[in-house]
């Protein structure tokens, strides 16, 4: 049987819906694309029509930006922390996903509930508690310090992932490594993980985008400029060289660039693994 030919009053909510998207779209990348321009314009150029194109692509407030802040320095924190936490929260939080997924012991549900809960949990609420742990721990002002806020910060949402990415995986697969004589610690990194790679990169990229952006303890647990993150870079230029917008136009674009690149190359298996859980059974 042939579709109908649609009507047009079909045709035109098909038409106001590419125009609302197209509005959306225009909408989230202005910002960005507004940005990235006015960091190869002059403060000049700049003042007298921020819309307006450079009239040449000048690398002149990268190489201000970089005289007026450490940002090479905090651009090397921000990937060594950022780094070593989203490892550290992927592979702890696969292990409990697994375990969640494919595991029945009492107070399972109720546990995974209360570890979940933690989502809804107002981040400046647990400053002055992450701040006397930390202290107390003699890791005021390290790197370790923030590799393990880092990897604490994004723990539920990955648990999420990974226990739905768990779930999704046929049992039959587990039973017939254990009847191969595998042992757990051998099915789970051999056979579950592979299986898992699509969960495994969408809480990684997630993860990582949440400690790449991360500003307030990164300001709260740091004093010196050997642990201080890309993040803090910018509040240079919003105090002492707030008129040179070149110069911070150029820091903010290094400092949100490696996230968006980030996110378009696995933006797919973000996607994919967000919505597995609405389409299963």
């Amino acid at each position: 049987m042939l579709n109908k030919a649609s009507t047009p009053a079909e045709k035109i909510v098909k038409v106001l819906g590419y125009i609302f998207m197209a509005v959306c779209l225009i909408v989230a990348l202005f910002p960005i694309v507004w940005v990235i321009m006015s960091s190869f314009k002059s403060n000049k150029e700049i003042m007298a029509n921020g819309l307006a194109l450079p009239t040449s692509f000048a690398f002149t407030g990268y190489q201000e930006a970089l005289k007026i802040a450490p940002i090479l320095k905090f651009f090397g924190n921000s990937v060594i922390i950022t780094c070593c936490s989203t490892c550290i929260n992927v592979l702890s939080l696969a292990m409990a996903g697994y375990i969640f997924a494919k595991k029945r012991f009492r107070g399972r549900e109720v546990l995974y509930a209360i570890l979940s809960i933690s989502l809804m949990i107002p981040m400046t609420s647990v400053l002055h508690p992450v701040y006397l742990i930390i202290n107390k721990l003699g890791l005021y002002d390290t790197k370790a310090a923030l590799v393990l806020v880092y990897s604490a910060l994004s723990m539920p949402m990955s648990l999420m992932i990974l226990r739905s990415t768990f779930e999704g995986i046929p049992t039959s697969l587990e039973e017939a490594a254990y009847v191969d004589g595998a042992g757990f610690v051998r099915t789970f990194f051999q056979i579950m993980l592979p299986c898992a790679k699509g969960g495994l990169a969408s809480a990684a990229v997630l993860a990582f985008l949440d400690g790449w952006n991360e500003f307030t303890f990164a300001l709260l647990l740091t004093s010196s400029d050997k642990a201080r993150t890309l993040p803090l870079a910018l509040s240079y230029f919003s105090s002492q060289f707030s008129f040179n917008y070149t110069a911070m136009f150029a820091a903010i674009t290094i400092a949100v660039i490696p996230s968006i690149v980030l996110f378009a190359i696995f933006q797919e298996q973000v996607v994919s693994s967000m919505t597995a859980g609405s389409v299963k059974g």
